[in-house]
């Protein structure tokens, strides 16, 4: 979807008889924040996600053929739980 000059001009024009001259540099500059307020979002949860796996891959798996069936239930459980969470 390319936008041509006149288009452009058109979309500016139609803001500025909506908005005013005046708090177009206000909606300009809420824009950029909420822009900046998501980027940081995401930078925070993809740290969190990468920090709950290096944290789960520090947990050594028990061997299958070593636990008793009452372990392997309880282990299979609580992975599904963190799988959940």
């Amino acid at each position: 979807m390319n936008f041509g000059t006149t288009e452009i001009i058109l979309i500016v024009a139609v803001l500025f008889l909506l908005f005013g001259a005046t708090r177009l540099p206000q909606l300009a500059k809420s824009l950029g924040q909420s822009r900046k307020a998501f980027k940081e979002g995401m930078r925070e949860a993809e740290e969190e996600e990468a920090a709950e796996r290096a944290k789960l891959a520090n947990v050594p798996a028990p061997q299958i053929n070593q636990i008793s069936d009452d372990a392997l239930n309880e282990e299979m459980r609580r992975r599904a739980e963190a799988k959940q969470s």
